[in-house]
């Protein structure tokens, strides 16, 4: 995929940088969410602003299982005669977005909803796919995350727990099993890693699995320190998707390009891999943040994951944090 192209997909789909052309303008650009967060009303507002209008691509797959694209992180959907499986629900206010492209995949009502993890661009909606008959489901750090104000300081923001019916009625510490519309469905608790509440869902089947925000295909990812997420329990993921997949999988990802496979998941875990040792290094030598963010230890990855929000420097800041 053209490098152009590559970002046009990141932009729509990239929840916490999916800013409406009036925020690029009141940020001269694109900036890191600190940098950013001053000069506009706060990255989140303006996220769930332009998630209120955002179109939603639909991308089948196989074995009835489908992709929606364009509100937050990316949903997959399994339909068929036990009702539709989402997992992950993206921002509330797509709502009519949602519920018209899953209509076009079938009459089949939603009973269950699949968390890969606790931020709001894959749990906001929980609540009124709750109320159209869904059960929850997800790993228990994402239920006691979701019950409680949580306060991320790289956006700069502050969640406010969900109502009763946006928290999972079904939670499970390393595993869980489930055997719906024909499909094998294993969910799978990876420990510490973009938080420590993620998950990966696969349907076995199909050869298709969701690996969440473990995997941003074609974008730097942001890292959640404020919820036990690390730079090594990334590179540790990533070691665990390569190790579940392989060259016939479909992957897909929490953000960027939907719809990728292991080649792509090897690239994202070298690349992860690479800068984390340049910025150890640096950090080893004496070199404070700033310093090895003016070193540029991402260069060599910058022309492919770099043109977005997560840039260079705040990608580098994030790495810079866990070595």
């Amino acid at each position: 995929m053209e490098l152009e192209t590559r970002a046009l997909l990141s932009r729509r789909n990239f929840c916490l940088c999916c800013l409406s052309g009036a925020t690029i303008a009141a940020t001269n650009g694109w900036l890191s969410p600190r940098q950013a967060y001053p000069e506009a009303r706060g990255l989140v507002s303006l996220i769930k602003d332009s998630a209120a209008t955002s179109p939603i691509t639909t991308h089948k797959l196989r074995g009835n299982i489908a992709v929606l694209e364009g509100s937050g992180g990316n949903v997959a959907v399994l339909t068929g005669p036990d009702g539709k499986v989402l997992v992950d629900a993206g921002i509330r206010v797509s709502r009519p977005q949602l519920t018209k492209a899953m209509a076009d995949l079938g009459a089949d009502p939603v009973t269950h909803l699949v968390n890969t993890h606790w931020h709001f661009d894959h749990a906001d909606g929980n609540e009124w796919l709750h109320s159209a008959g869904a059960r929850i489901i997800a790993q228990e750090n994402t239920r006691k995350y979701l019950l409680e104000v949580q306060r991320v300081e790289d956006w700069d923001y502050n969640f406010l727990p969900l109502g009763p019916g946006g928290i999972p009625s079904d939670v499970f510490s390393s595993t869980h099993e489930l055997r719906l519309n024909g499909t094998s469905i294993g969910l799978k608790y990876y420990g510490p890693a973009h938080t420590d509440s993620d998950i990966s869902v696969t349907f076995a089947e199909a050869n298709v699995v969701h690996v969440g925000d473990t995997f941003w295909n074609g974008i730097y990812p942001f890292i959640d320190y404020s919820t036990g997420g690390s730079i090594n329990g990334m590179i540790a993921a990533s070691e665990a998707n390569l190790a579940a997949t392989g060259q016939d999988t479909i992957v897909i990802s929490g953000h960027g390009k939907p719809v990728g496979n292991r080649a792509e998941l090897q690239a994202f875990r070298d690349m992860l891999v690479t800068i984390r040792d340049n910025v150890a290094r640096l950090k080893s030598q004496g070199r404070t943040r700033d310093e090895a963010v003016a070193a540029k230890p991402t260069a060599a990855f910058d022309a492919i994951w770099g043109q977005f929000v997560i840039d260079p420097g705040f990608f580098t800041r994030l790495v810079y944090q866990g070595v």
